[in-house]
């Protein structure tokens, strides 16, 4: 598989997490969710989750499955979100490493094309997702109002780079993956 389709996400958001509906999960016809923690679900510098997120969390639930996979290392950080959420996870994945995500789809009992790997990163969740053949979806970072004043320097290198390669990460929509 050429770079530029590894680094291209099938969907991408304008805005976090929180826009991803049940609408548009079932418009994809995704039954599961993987999705990423640090900036994906929360600040990096915050331990907790929000009543916005956990309210998400429950609306979507509804819908799809969901896992948490997230390549921090911290127990604490990540089985607290985790649990407040109360979602299954894996911490410590290595992504763009396929390992840990290949656990969680065993774990939900649904093939790949049927699981949307959400994240903020190009070179960790879209390019993992895309190499196990799942629906990725490319959300804007969730950061700590006190950090959105700063730039993002390897988001911003990701997308520079995946662009020179011939991903199209401006675009708001993609494609749809078929069976």
């Amino acid at each position: 598989m050429a770079w530029n389709n590894l680094l291209q996400p099938d969907l991408i958001l304008r805005g976090s997490v929180l826009n991803l509906s049940p609408d548009i999960i079932q418009r994809y016809q995704l039954k599961g969710l993987v999705l990423d923690v640090d900036e994906t679900l929360v600040p990096i510098t915050v331990g907790a989750a929000s009543l916005e997120l956990r309210q998400w969390v429950e609306q979507i639930r509804a819908c799809t499955a969901l896992w948490l996979v997230s390549n921090n290392l911290s127990e604490a950080r990540i089985g607290g979100i985790a649990r407040s959420l109360n979602l299954p996870y894996y911490l410590s994945a290595a992504k763009p490493s396929r390992r840990k995500i290949r656990a969680a789809l065993k774990a939900m009992d649904l093939p790949s094309h049927q699981v949307g790997m959400v994240g903020d990163r190009l070179f960790t969740d879209v390019l993992a997702g895309n190499r196990l053949g799942m629906f990725t979806i490319l959300v804007e970072p969730i950061m700590h109002p006190d950090a959105v004043m700063r730039s993002h320097p390897i988001r911003n290198f990701e997308v520079l780079v995946s662009e020179i390669l011939g991903a199209t990460i401006r675009a708001k929509h993609k494609k749809i993956r078929k069976n």
